[in-house]
């Protein structure tokens, strides 16, 4: 045998057992996928039960105790599905104690990070200017702040300098709702007008003690309330400079198998709660606009604070701009009257069916796949937990639940075939 067929001798023998090291590779892929699809089915349906003996022909095989083999397998079944429902309602419940116990802490984070997602656009792009991390998380955290205690500062200007002439207007709203009770359909004299007032009356003096009491309570909680903005103001600075590295150290604490998969679902979902706060500040910022061009055209009181209260409503979806739309309405009732009440109903309205058809389908819809169904169930849930707070985060919570979940449940992408060891082929010498 000469050299030549040695050297090819040696290549073919290479490339069997290349060939043969893939397929086992494959093959041993295989095997581990067929034991996890068992094992899931395991953990679903739980174990086989055990005979007790042999099987008589066709008939079913007994399990572990006579009494279970007296009872139905459907019954069975949901027996075993009904106390593990039962132990996730338990531990649900115990979550939600835990929650509402640490509530001071809990809700100023979730605040905290919807700011991030606001301002991180920001801080990516100051970053991009080659500012220090450090630099552009304070000039964009502050630059927001200034410009939210400037808007709050100019609409309680215009609030406390149009209060006597909404005043003016409410008592005269008032007096012609007095005679139209007079002198309408209900026909009310002036003694059952009296007998009302004074009954509202008495109900005040009587309630007034748990009125005051509800007041000093209120009052009570200003230090909670400034301690909470200053945790959002802080845990969002460091969101925004150190949330890569945070996130980091989270997915180390994992399991080694568990950290590519929660490191690919958590930054979807960083990226859906992004996409969400930018969404939802310009859906907010045309409504303001659509429904304060409206206020102003007609000369209604108020315009830029009505305007501003529908701007922040908007971050309750559905509701919020809906109720604060109302409140625009109510001011030029009795600022204006009937009329003018009626137009600004018809702008809020045509302001609501544009955003409903046009602007969620179009920029929440590519931002956040949600139906409008769990949208209102989660408002809904979130008001009853926490009220205002409750229901400006349950939506987005629900959304980035939703994109995790469906990262977390994609099928793991089969990894390429290990590339065979290279063999180094040397001739002998002749």
């Amino acid at each position: 045998m000469n050299r030549s067929q040695r050297l090819r001798q040696r290549l073919r023998q290479a490339y069997d057992a290349g060939r043969e090291s893939v397929y086992a590779a494959r093959e041993r892929e295989r095997a581990r996928r067929a034991e996890r699809a068992e094992e899931s089915e395991r953990l679903i349906t739980g174990p086989e039960p055990e005979t007790l003996g042999p099987v008589a022909d066709g008939g079913p095989p007994s399990t572990t105790s006579r009494d279970d083999a007296d009872v139905p397998r459907a019954l069975r079944i949901a027996a075993a599905w009904s106390w593990r429902l039962i132990v996730i309602g338990i531990v649900g419940w115990g979550l939600l104690r835990f929650v509402g116990a640490v509530r001071i802490v809990i809700v100023p984070l979730l605040v905290a990070l919807l700011l991030a997602a606001l301002l991180a656009p920001a801080v990516g792009w100051l970053l991009r200017a080659r500012f220090p991390r450090t630099l552009a998380t304070a000039v964009v955290l502050i630059g927001g702040l200034a410009a939210v205690v400037g808007t709050l500062t100019l609409v309680v200007n215009q609030f406390i300098a149009g209060l006597p002439e909404l005043t003016a207007s409410a008592s005269a709203g008032i007096g012609q709702i007095q005679d139209w009770l007079r002198e309408g359909p209900l026909n009310l004299s002036d003694g059952q007008l009296d007998q009302y007032i004074e009954a509202g009356q008495n109900w005040i003096n009587e309630n007034s003690q748990s009125l005051t009491s509800g007041a000093i309570s209120t009052a009570g909680t200003v230090v909670e309330v400034l301690t909470g903005t200053l945790l959002v103001l802080f845990a969002a600075f460091f969101f925004l400079r150190d949330g890569d590295r945070i996130w980091r150290f989270v997915v180390g604490t994992l399991p080694v198998a568990a950290r590519w998969r929660a490191d690919d679902a958590g930054r979807a979902s960083w990226l859906t709660l992004v996409a969400y706060v930018r969404a939802t500040v310009l859906v907010a910022f045309i409504d303001a606009v659509g429904i304060g061009i409206a206020l102003v055209v007609f000369d209604v009181p108020f315009a830029f604070p009505l305007a501003a209260l529908v701007f922040l409503g908007a971050f309750i979806p559905i509701v919020g701009a809906t109720l604060s739309g109302a409140v625009a309405v109510l001011v030029a009732l009795v600022d204006g009257g009937w009329v003018t009440a009626l137009i600004i109903l018809g702008a809020v309205i045509v302001v609501q069916q544009v955003e409903g058809n046009i602007l969620q389908p179009w920029i929440m819809g590519r931002a956040v796949a949600l139906h409008p169904l769990p949208v209102v169930l989660a408002v809904t849930a979130g008001v009853v937990l926490d009220g205002i707070i409750g229901a400006l985060v349950a939506v987005p919570l629900v959304a980035v639940l939703n994109t995790a979940v469906r990262r977390l449940s994609r099928p793991r992408p089969i990894p390429p075939p290990p590339v065979p060891e290279a063999v180094v082929v040397r001739s002998s010498a002749p």
